[in-house]
């Protein structure tokens, strides 16, 4: 495998032409360049390797240039590389599909294939929102969790904490929903039911007005 150059004609085009998440545009942080990754590694221009502790925001939790996945993207590439999804469908979605629907409760049997985090939380919310619609009813509040995290789009935003996240640069201009007090027990701690008080006392109080409950899975905070 060819390894390529990252020039420092690249690293300032970089920092003059190319805006980062999550950083400052007055104080940038650095900005590490990787040329190549295998495993849980990611390999520098300088030959440094870094331990990739957050699988790229969760997406390689299979660990980078694993054969199998290599394999199968090779596999779909050379028959095509991507079409749009609506009135359009495909063998590969078709196969994805069925083993989502084999593996979850006998409940939920339907799948809309989302491209990240963010955008599937924005649009179970609007699924939410709709059912209610089509019930006649005007629900537009949700409730979640206090230091839970779903996304960086706006409706994503609105459900993430809202005293640690963007809510205090957007105030105003996303929906202000529910929060109950999270949960004080660690991972894998004996639950208390105290910590489902402030919850359950939301929802008795809003139940009229709540569109759905968003939670975080396994990770809280």
């Amino acid at each position: 495998m060819t390894i390529p150059v990252f020039s420092s004609d690249d690293a300032r085009f970089d920092r003059q032409h190319i805006w980062h998440p999550y950083t400052s545009m007055q104080d940038p942080l650095p900005c590490y360049p990787v040329v190549a990754a295998q495993g849980f590694q990611l390999q520098l221009a300088d030959g440094r390797e870094l331990v990739d502790g957050m699988s790229s925001w969760w997406a390689a939790i299979h660990g980078y240039n694993h054969p199998r996945l290599n394999r199968a993207l090779t596999e779909q590439v050379t028959q095509m590389s991507h079409v749009m999804f609506g009135g359009i469908t495909h063998p590969a979605a078709v196969a994805l599909c069925r083993q989502l629907v084999a593996m979850t409760p006998e409940a939920l049997e339907c799948v809309f294939l989302a491209d990240s985090g963010s955008v599937a939380v924005e649009v179970s919310m609007k699924m939410a929102l709709q059912y209610w619609l089509g019930r006649g009813e005007t629900r537009q509040q949700f409730l979640t969790l206090k230091r839970g995290y779903h996304g960086d789009t706006f409706a994503a935003m609105s459900v993430c904490d809202p005293e640690n996240s963007m809510h205090s640069l957007w105030r105003g201009y996303l929906p202000e929903h529910h929060f109950a007090a999270a949960p004080a027990c660690g991972f894998d701690d004996k639950w208390h039911k105290p910590d489902f008080d402030d919850f359950a006392r939301l929802i008795e109080q809003h139940h009229r007005q709540l569109a759905a409950v968003i939670l975080e899975p396994i990770v809280q905070g």
